[in-house]
């Protein structure tokens, strides 16, 4: 009887087919794993700015509405009673009951309020509000961007024939925040990267005026009103026609791929309409 030898061989890998193996293994995985973690970033990154974006926007749309609506109800809609029309379309600050100063865009001028970073409109903006009819009260609707923050801050008050507005919209508890991370005075000294990555916003590396204005001119009328950029007689709060307002924010993280700052910048204009003022 023969006896039939059976010698079947099993193949495998050897230890070094499998050390390679997962070597490419490691770095296939760690390649993916680095472009998720940099797409997330990118991610996070982009909807930041899309969230700054929004927010800021909608506060340009609610100033813009807010200078729009200055100046109502004027003198001639009521009783005369000062607190229920308004006196001006802008309240200032200093000697808003006493003599008007003048507007100095881009840091000149003798006014405090309005200035390049601080506003205040003196108006009614809920005419139609069943609850104070007939004797709706004027408000001041104040703007402010404190030097060396970036949140613009918003204030809302009575007014009060008599006080000083700039006062009165700075009491405690007053000022709110209103839209954050608002860099126009702020980011060429404390961002350097800013000069670089934005060198069309930040002009010789200059803090970017939320508020410029334009001036009727009714000793030397001439349209279109021109921009209240010097002391004169005309460059004063109750001769403002047109607000631009600029607001750059900047998202909280750089860019994810630059490191540099993710900035936008938006710009809107309110007019003031109030045939009467």
């Amino acid at each position: 009887m023969n006896r039939v030898q059976c010698n079947s061989r099993q193949s495998g890998f050897t230890l070094v087919e499998l050390l390679v193996a997962l070597g490419i293994f490691l770095v296939i995985t760690g390649s993916a794993f680095t472009l998720l973690g940099t797409s997330q970033q990118r991610f996070q990154t982009d909807s930041q700015v899309l969230t700054s974006f929004q927010e800021a926007r909608l506060g340009l749309d609610q100033i813009v509405r807010d200078v729009n609506d200055s100046g109502y109800p004027p003198p001639t809609f009521n009783s005369g009673l000062p607190n229920l029309f308004a006196s001006t379309p802008f309240a200032w600050s200093p000697g808003y009951t006493a003599t008007s100063c003048q507007i100095g865009t881009s840091g000149g001028g003798t006014c405090t309020t309005p200035g390049d970073f601080d506003i205040i409109i003196e108006t009614n903006p809920n005419p139609q509000d069943p609850t104070c009819v007939p004797s709706c009260r004027v408000q001041w609707i104040r703007y402010t961007l404190p030097p060396g923050t970036t949140t613009l801050m918003r204030g809302v008050v009575y007014k009060t024939a008599g006080d000083d507005p700039a006062a009165d919209t700075s009491a405690p508890g007053v000022l709110v925040p209103f839209v954050q991370n608002v860099v126009n005075n702020v980011c060429p000294a404390t961002i350097p990267t800013c000069q670089t990555a934005y060198p069309n916003i930040f002009l010789g590396g200059n803090p970017v005026p939320v508020f410029s204005y334009n001036c009727d001119t009714p000793t030397a009328p001439q349209p279109p009103p021109t921009l209240c950029s010097s002391i004169v007689a005309d460059n004063s709060p109750v001769n403002i026609r047109d607000v631009t307002v600029t607001l750059i924010v900047a998202a909280p993280l750089p860019d994810a791929t630059t490191g540099q700052p993710r900035v936008v910048m938006l710009n809107g204009r309110g007019r003031r309409i109030n045939p009467n003022q």
